[in-house]
Parts: structure tokens; C-alpha cells; sequence
């Protein structure tokens, strides 16, 4: 929205200091555009007025081209424009760097909400606050802030800041669960008793690692490395049809995973056989088995004959049904000098080449997953031994593309196989799909 917003033009003493400061960040004085701020007052109120500065040669400019204001929502933009690809673009055909005016270039002010068009800049003038008695303790000097207004509207909010920052704790000045945990004069002890241990270069603190820490006096590192985990696994699809059976205690899971070095399909197929086998998985050795491995292959071959016996009446029309969809996509099998991909055609085939690499594409549901084109199971074999089990093959016809790879006990193929697999395989596999689809 267009105004009648104006502001007085930069003054001349902070053009010489923005011009030394350029030449000491720039010594090469690169064609790039660079942003400088520096504090003003309009209306009485502290505004801050951001800069692009740019050079040709010899020749260089300025410009002012965004104003915020400390207690306003909005602010003002001129000549510059943002893009989701480039970022900060300004224009400067008036400044004769550009051959062609933009149709944003136009010279006037646009009113814009406060969050936006205000780049990263070095204010020039910091001692311009020294004007207002109200930030006399904020500490703004000591330490390099992105947003100056968002940190002294918070420093408003709580001075309890400047206490944060004497510590030396600026990692967490802008978190307003420390800040407001630090009304705690306890919490407050508690946090000078670690700042050692939280000031560390090498080393950062999740805020609700520290506050956990505080509350159940666990060590920092323990816990940060509980919540690497929690935050590694926190999307992981393999463990979503079971997560609620694990609330409360989700840190464990995530890792006892990590400790017995398990993928996580893994343990959501060991957990679903052991459900279907009806035991108590609110017992510890259940839930948390010492050799995880080991209780996965008897839980996995005890499913395996259980669902056999109980899908005994359905076999003959899902074997039917089952060697229907392989032969709708048995285009999609290929070969060449080295491998061959071969598509399951029958469930007894899953079951064979399951007991024959150790792994579990006998059961698990793969056999359903199939028949409903959920998702398809390949044999890679070599051309030498082109009737012995090497490695099985998950595909996805809805996302187009593998879910699982592996070999003897859950093993990754070596590169040559993933290579022609991802390069040579997949795309011919992705074509054939589009032809049947047709």
C-alpha cells in the first residue's frame, strides 16, 4: 500500500562512517549489495532505517530502502523487493547501476507488516540508544543481534535479560521459557552453577534440555543425547503404527533402537508379530528383548506359521489373486550381463526367500501389501546364480520408489547392486509403471 510516508535523507556523518566500515568488511569492495541500519527518531519514537550500499568501480551508492519502528506492528519499504529464490533484491536504476527499471523501483514508501523486508544488517550507530534510559541495562552492546527491536521489545517484557547475559548465556537471552523460568531465584542459582558446562564453544543445549535438566538434576549431556534421538526418530514412518503404544515412554524406545544398532522396520515388524501371537508386551523382556535379533527371527517364524494356519480356507483365491498382480506388472522385470530383477509370484515365494536371507518379506503383511498394489516385492539375483536368494526388494507404486533393499540378515547391498538397482533398475521401473498405467 502506497503512503505519504517520509524520513529524513541519511545523515552525513553516518555516510562516512557506513563508507569506513564497508571498506573494512569489503576490502575488495565487491559489486554484491551490502545492508547497513542506523537508529533514528520519528514522531518521537526509536526507529531503525535499513540501507543497501553498493558499488560499481569507483562509483558507489546509498540508499535507504526499509524503516521499522520499536513499538509499531508495521513498517516501510522502498525500492527493494524480496523472492524466494534470490532473497533481498534492490533495485538501482536511478543510482545508474541497472539498465531497466523494475516495476517495484518506483521511489516511493509501501507500508509492510513489522516482520518483513528488514534484512540482516550492522547498525552503525548502537550508541544512538544511549538515548533512552529504558534500555540503560539491556546489553545490547555486548553481543551481535540479529533483530535489535525483537531483543529490546523482549528486554522490555523481561529484564531479567541482563542477569542472562551477564552470565555470558546470550545462546538462550532469546528464549521466553528461560526468561520466564528465571523469575525462579532457584533456577536462577541453578544456572550459575552450569554456565561453565552451557557457555562451552563446541557444545549447545536444546531450552527443554536445560529446563529438564533443572527440574530432574539429570546430567545435560545425557539428556541432549536422549533428545537427539527422540528428535531423529520423532518422523519416522516405520514406527508410526505403534507409537501410540508407547506413549510415556518413547525416549526408551528411540534408545534401546539405537543401542541394539536395529532399523526401525525392524523392531515395528518384531512388535506386530508379537501382538499377533498374543503376548504381553507390557512385559519388560517383550517389549525390550536383551538379543533383539535373536527373538525377532522366533517371534517373525512363530507369525509366520500362525498365519499360515489361519489363512489356510483364504489360500487358494489369494494365491490366485497374487500371481494376477505379478503377471500385471511383470514388465517391469529386467536383466543385463551382471543381474536380474525377478517379481514375486506367489506368497510361498516371500516365505522361501525370507527363510533363505534370514529377513522377514515372508510375513509381515508384505503378501497383503502385494495383492492390494500397495506395494510390490522383487528378487535381485545374479546372472550366475540366477536361482539363489540374493537380495529382496520393496517397491512402492504409490510414491514410485524403494522402501527396502537387503540382503543376508537385513544386510545393505554393496554399491554395485544399489547402483544398478537406483540407476539402472528404478527408472526403467518408473517408465514401465506410466505404460500400465496408460
Amino acid at each position: 500500500m502506497k503512503t505519504n510516508f517520509t524520513i529524513r535523507p541519511i545523515p552525513k556523518y553516518l555516510i562516512k562512517r557506513i563508507r569506513k566500515l564497508d571498506l573494512k568488511y569489503y576490502p575488495e569492495q565487491v559489486g554484491i549489495t551490502r545492508y547497513y541500519a542506523y537508529f533514528t527518531t520519528k514522531n518521537k519514537q526509536l526507529c531503525k532505517v535499513t540501507i543497501a550500499l553498493k558499488n560499481r568501480k569507483k562509483r558507489w551508492a546509498v540508499k535507504q530502502v526499509a524503516v521499522h519502528f520499536i513499538h509499531e506492528n508495521f513498517g516501510y519499504c522502498k525500492d527493494i523487493e524480496y523472492f524466494w529464490l534470490g532473497g533481498y533484491v534492490v533495485g538501482w536504476y536511478q543510482e545508474g547501476f541497472s539498465t531497466y527499471c523494475k516495476t517495484w523501483e518506483d521511489g516511493k514508501w509501501y507500508q509492510i507488516k513489522d516482520k518483513y523486508y528488514d534484512p540482516a544488517a550492522t547498525i552503525v550507530n548502537i550508541e544512538y540508544l544511549e538515548r533512552f534510559p529504558e534500555y540503560k541495562y539491556a546489553q545490547y552492546d555486548s553481543v551481535y543481534i540479529y533483530n535489535i527491536f525483537r531483543y529490546l521489545r523482549l528486554y522490555e517484557q523481561y529484564p531479567q535479560m541482563e542477569y542472562v547475559m551477564k552470565m555470558g548465556l546470550r545462546r538462550y537471552v532469546m528464549s521466553k521459557m528461560i526468561l520466564r523460568k528465571c523469575q525462579d531465584k532457584t533456577f536462577c542459582k541453578w544456572l550459575y552453577r552450569n554456565k561453565e558446562r552451557l557457555t562451552e564453544i563446541n557444545k549447545y543445549y536444546d531450552v527443554s534440555v536445560v529446563l529438564k535438566a533443572y527440574k530432574t538434576n539429570k546430567d545435560l549431556d545425557e539428556l541432549q543425547a536422549e533428545s537427539w534421538i527422540v528428535k531423529h526418530y520423532a518422523h519416522d514412518e516405520n514406527l508410526k503404527p505403534i507409537r501410540k503404544q508407547f506413549r510415556g515412554e518413547l525416549p526408551k524406545l528411540y534408545k534401546y533402537i539405537n543401542s541394539q544398532k536395529i532399523t526401525t522396520d525392524l523392531y515395528r515388524d518384531y512388535f506386530t508379530a508379537c501382538e499377533y501371537l498374543k503376548l504381553d508386551m507390557n512385559i519388560p523382556k517383550n517389549r525390550y528383548p536383551q538379543e533383539f535379533m535373536r527373538w525377532h527371527d522366533i517371534r517373525i517364524n512363530e507369525y509366520d506359521t500362525a498365519k499360515i494356519k489361519a489363512d489356510e480356507k483364504q489360500r487358494k483365491s489369494f494365491y490366485a489373486k497374487f500371481l494376477n498382480i505379478a503377471n500385471k506388472y511383470m514388465p517391469l522385470q529386467k536383466e543385463n550381463e551382471d543381474y536380474c530383477v525377478i517379481i514375486a509370484k506367489s506368497p510361498a515365494e516371500l516365505i522361501q526367500e525370507g527363510k533363505k536371507l534370514h529377513h522377514c518379506v515372508g510375513g509381515m503383511g508384505y503378501d497383503q501389501k502385494f495383492a492390494k498394489e500397495e506395494t510390490l516385492i522383487f528378487f535381485i539375483r545374479t546372472m550366475k546364480n540366477p536361482n539363489k536368494p540374493f537380495v529382496t526388494l520393496e517397491y512402492s507404486l504409490e510414491k514410485r520408489k524403494i522402501l527396502q533393499c537387503h540382503g543376508n540378515n537385513n544386510s545393505i547391498p554393496n554399491s554395485n547392486v544399489m547402483n544398478y538397482i537406483n540407476k539402472v533398475w528404478l527408472p526403467y521401473a518408473n517408465k514401465k509403471i506410466k505404460q500400465i498405467a496408460a
